[in-house]
């Protein structure tokens, strides 16, 4: 295997990009690209561009219709068909629409492919992450669902238990749905709860088809949790399901929209404690997955203050070059940053919280709390059909 993380990058997905007046405003990516580059990381990993999922690789979680909707309206967006998703308010059509998302698929699946043969140990696509996109329609910023496509290209390549642990502030749907009957695949979300916010799914209660019961793993977190709440509930999960289940793979998903700036969403959640998450994230690939680890973006539509520094955190940790909180962001980013979007970049790589303090699930239960009511009902929904003790 290589010592050196993969980074997957193409500029073309910049392309993905939905109008001037959508929040997924793609230049999340370049400054997140540029970021990494000037604080050297791109140094210290492969940077790799993939191919293009094509269409085989798509069907492997995509019908063929919707695919064939997606390239027609990438044609034409005025003839976008909204039965699938396309031509709506969250996902308008636009021209090249195909071409961007089998792109940003592409590079997850590569990543994948890197993980899986030992290319690299580690690999990280922070354009991808879109969880949202069902088998037969688009959702939620969402066309292609690159992670479900990485994650079906392992079972495809032979991998018989593979992990999917997603941070994002909305729930991990259409990942879920992919492989709601397949036990080969554990999915765990941490999220708002669906009361609050989109997609409205992502309910404790949601473990999994008969055929798969325990698989999918969901903990919805009450509006307005914070970064001790957050880490005490990734802690109180996340750590025992991937114990148990021992994936050969874990891939994970970034979304940077916990955050408190974000304007999509309602946790509170800092820079700091995402990247507390990271670490821990990297550390369970290692102790459980043999340190196979394929790592991606997702939501975030704070795209100046927030997006470009937690996803390259995530590329340190991956690189083995973790970047210290403290660390002085360089003028030549914050210049960039001012010259793509008339506003000023941070200075610095923390929020101020580093070390973030938070209490651990043995310290206690208190029944009045709202955050650990939401921890108590995701273990008691999914631990004892996995042999846990709730």
């Amino acid at each position: 295997m290589s010592g050196r993380a993969q980074l997957m990058w193409d500029e073309a997905v910049t392309g993905y990009d939905f109008g001037p007046d959508h929040p997924m405003d793609p230049v999340r990516l370049a400054l997140t690209r540029g970021l990494v580059g000037a604080l050297g990381l791109d140094r210290e990993v492969e940077v790799v561009a993939a191919r293009p999922a094509g269409e085989s690789t798509l069907r492997l979680v995509h019908r063929e219709d919707y695919i064939e909707a997606v390239k027609a309206a990438s044609v034409d967006p005025g003839s976008a068909d909204g039965s699938y998703g396309i031509g709506t308010i969250d996902d308008p059509a636009f021209a090249g629409m195909h071409e961007a998302s089998s792109l940003i698929a592409g590079q997850s699946v590569g990543a994948a492919e890197a993980v899986w043969r030992g290319d690299a140990p580690h690999a990280v696509n922070f354009a991808g992450g879109l969880h949202h996109a069902m088998p037969g329609a688009a959702s939620g910023f969402c066309v292609y669902n690159d992670a479900a496509l990485a994650i079906a290209r392992l079972l495809e390549l032979g991998a018989e238990r593979v992990a999917y642990v997603d941070v994002d502030v909305h729930h991990g749907d259409g990942v879920q749905a992919a492989f709601w009957e397949d036990p080969r695949v554990l999915t765990v979300s941490l999220h708002e709860h669906p009361a609050t916010l989109f997609p409205q799914t992502g309910w404790p209660e949601e473990t999994g088809a008969d055929c798969a019961e325990g698989s999918a793993v969901n903990v919805a977190l009450p509006a307005g949790t914070g970064d001790a709440g957050w880490l005490r509930a990734f802690h109180a999960v996340v750590p025992e399901v991937i114990a148990d289940f021992r994936p050969q793979v874990l891939v994970t998903q970034h979304g940077a929209d916990t955050h408190f700036e974000d304007p999509l969403a309602h946790l509170a959640v800092s820079l700091d404690a995402q990247r507390a998450v990271q670490v821990a994230c990297h550390e369970l690939a290692h102790e459980y997955a043999g340190g196979r680890w394929v790592a991606l973006g997702g939501g975030g539509y704070a795209v100046v203050d927030v997006v470009p520094r937690s996803w390259t955190h995530l590329v340190g940790i991956a690189a083995g070059r973790p970047v210290g909180p403290e660390t002085v962001i360089p003028e030549g980013w914050r210049q960039e940053v001012f010259a793509r979007t008339r506003q000023l970049g941070p200075m610095r790589m923390t929020d101020g919280r580093w070390p973030v303090e938070w209490a651990s699930w043995e310290a206690g239960y208190d029944p009045a709390d709202r955050l650990d009511q939401a921890v108590v009902a995701a273990r008691r929904a999914v631990f004892p059909l996995r042999g846990l003790l709730a």
